[in-house]
């Protein structure tokens, strides 16, 4: 199977330079139409200029292809509706969305100060919430979208230093998750890539063999796959090194306390079997918890309620 974007036109968020950049250029390669997008701002997000965005799209249409800039500051709502805005005017369509752009303000968690914390969700949760309400109508019109998120392990699984970026990054894993089930009867589907990847992001962060490893151009192939005419929805993808692994958000089983023994002495006591990982439950909604825990209880009171998922 050849996995192709011709006629598609893709909006790309960061895109002037690492991942983006990376990402712009293999979409185009396989013959999408890009959108650009950079604010032009440093790693912190300070300052900002469109010349990071019309370098790219130069590229593009010297090899060939269609490309257009915009210096939107996803942040600000006014500046991505032009941005779609501009998209529609010259191509008619808006079919993917790509939201990689972010910024760094690293520092421990007692020394983070409240705007530094609120500048990095802007960025990356609030940037990507605004962009897909933008292309939202037009997908849901069309009848097809596919929008990719960029989370990170750091939101994933914890890093030092880091309490704004990994929250605003597990946050993007919360909105495709509500996006995935809105968007699932307009065939928009929705996925979240944690790269691993050599960036001006992380290039004080590691040492420079290990940066020789993490090329951009391994991780693109798996936002390629995530926004094709075939591709799943609600997956978690982590990509770097030539590297890919699937991302699962589980649930133990757990056990169940009769009424008189809900106490946080029991579930000291019953704690290791709470925990136990024998069997473990992906659910697709909110309800399916709740239904796990609503059967024990009507075991328990002999009652049958006929729950299923859904319900």
């Amino acid at each position: 199977m050849s996995i192709r974007y011709d006629n598609r036109v893709v909006i790309i968020t960061g895109a002037g330079g690492g991942l983006g950049r990376e990402h712009a250029l293999q979409f185009a390669a396989r013959g999408a139409r890009v959108v650009v997008n950079d604010f032009g701002g440093a790693v912190d997000g300070v300052g900002g200029s469109s010349e990071p965005a019309e370098r790219v799209a130069a590229e593009i249409i010297a090899a060939g292809g269609e490309a257009i800039a915009h210096g939107a500051n996803v942040t600000n709502p006014d500046h991505v509706a032009d941005m779609v805005a501009q998209a529609m005017a010259k191509w008619g369509r808006v079919d993917i969305l790509i939201n990689n752009a972010g910024i760094l303000r690293d520092a421990s968690f007692g020394k983070t100060t409240p705007d530094s914390f609120r500048a990095v969700t802007d960025v990356h949760l609030l940037g990507s919430a605004f962009c897909s309400l933008a292309v939202w109508p037009h997908m849901r019109a069309a009848g097809f979208g596919r929008i990719v998120m960029t989370s990170s392990s750091s939101g994933i699984y914890g890093n030092f230093g880091q309490a704004n970026y990994a929250s605003a990054k597990m946050g993007v894993v919360g909105l495709m998750n509500v996006l995935h089930l809105e968007g699932a009867k307009n065939n928009i589907r929705v996925n979240t890539l944690v790269p691993a990847a050599a960036t001006r992001m992380t290039e004080n962060l590691t040492p420079p063999a290990i940066q020789a490893l993490m090329k951009t151009s391994s991780v693109t192939p798996a936002v390629l796959f995530m926004a094709n005419d075939d591709a799943p929805s609600r997956v978690i993808l982590a990509a770097g090194s030539g590297g890919y692994s699937r991302v699962y958000v589980v649930e133990s089983e757990g056990i169940f306390l009769p009424a008189d023994q809900q106490t946080p002495e029991a579930i000291a006591a019953n704690f290791d079997a709470i925990c136990d990982k024998a069997v473990l439950h992906e659910y697709g909604d909110v309800g399916g918890q709740t239904i796990k825990f609503l059967k024990k209880a009507a075991a328990d009171a002999g009652v049958d309620l006929k729950l299923s998922s859904g319900q």
